[in-house]
């Protein structure tokens, strides 16, 4: 969660503390994991060394733990702050990235350990699933200040679709609804505000330079989807080929917007990462069911890109923990 996006939470004094840790840096993991599931589709597709997406994975399970736990002592040192967060109409969203982390890492493990994967994608499911209530039940109780619908509303229904992405394949009796449900809230959800926050992306004033890069997250739901279709259905149709070109054409439209921007790195550059990442591995799984050269030309461009944008985020991040930037109030 960036300054800019919680300006109207209540302001402290400017220091260098676990307090300012941005819920949103949850967004690390999930590029990062998306970025190992698509190694290893590249590894079949491309004959990509395995060892890419596996040195990869490690990584994304280190980021995921060392933010875990990091998070975990700032709530216990200022549960406020973490309250205040949690409440806020346009923050709260954020920790969907949390619940969609904990997805991600869960298909990580899978080929370490298959009991691993199977109880931190239930832990995942449940959480997601609990934060989409959530976030539903508040917005029903009324009087929403429209200008509020932000494209990061849509992250809470986009971790429920993941709970399909990810767990499609888990063989417990009860998957099989489980998916089948998530995928339902998911996809409606995701419609529902899709048209409430592009209704008000026209018709409202321009969002904040700061929160340009969480218009990428306005991509997500559609190669989310298409993820979530193929990995419940187990074949990929035309139906999953519109959610895909769909998710292509507003990638293109958002980062032409995007990438001639001024914005300064912020942690909520990693917004791009994840709608990217579900890009490129729906990109990956229609080239193969696509079986035409543009196709797969474009799945390993976009694969490129990917790798590209997930080293450069990584070293800035760095960067500005280093300098005391990224804790700093």
């Amino acid at each position: 969660m960036t300054h800019a996006q919680i300006a109207d939470l209540p302001s402290a004094p400017s220091t260098t503390s676990i307090k300012n840790l941005p819920i949103n840096l949850f967004a690390a993991v999930m590029g990062i994991s998306g970025l190992v599931l698509a190694l290893r589709q590249a590894s079949h597709q491309f004959g990509l060394s395995p060892m890419a997406a596996e040195s990869t994975g490690v990584v994304a399970v280190v980021v995921f733990v060392i933010l875990s736990l990091s998070y975990i002592i700032k709530a216990m040192r200022f549960p406020a702050v973490v309250r205040g967060e949690f409440t806020h109409p346009i923050a709260g969203n954020f920790f969907g990235t949390v619940t969609i982390a904990i997805l991600l890492i869960s298909s990580v493990v899978a080929p370490v350990s298959t009991l691993a994967a199977e109880v931190i994608w239930t832990i995942g499911a449940l959480a997601a699933l609990a934060l989409a209530f959530i976030i539903v039940s508040r917005l029903l109780q009324g009087k929403i200040d429209a200008t509020h619908a932000l494209p990061v509303w849509l992250i809470p229904s986009v971790g429920t679709l993941d709970i399909p992405v990810t767990g499609g394949h888990m063989s417990m009796a009860w998957a099989h609804e489980l998916n089948l449900f998530s995928m339902a809230v998911g996809m409606v959800l995701a419609l529902v505000f899709f048209t409430m926050i592009t209704s008000r992306l026209i018709h409202q004033e321009k969002i904040a330079p700061p929160m340009l890069p969480s218009m990428m997250i306005l991509m997500a739901p559609f190669p989310v989807g298409f993820l979530a279709y193929t990995h419940f259905t187990q074949h990929v149709d035309q139906f999953a080929g519109l959610l895909f070109y769909f998710g292509l054409f507003l990638f293109i439209v958002i980062s032409v917007k995007l990438f001639k921007s001024r914005v300064p790195f912020i942690p909520g550059w990693w917004a791009i990462s994840f709608p990217l990442a579900a890009l490129v591995n729906a990109a990956l799984e229609y080239a193969t069911y696509a079986q035409t050269w543009p196709i797969t030309l474009l799945a390993g461009a976009l694969l490129v890109f990917l790798s590209i944008v997930i080293i450069v985020l990584a070293v800035k991040t760095l960067q500005i923990l280093a300098n005391g930037k990224l804790l700093s109030a």
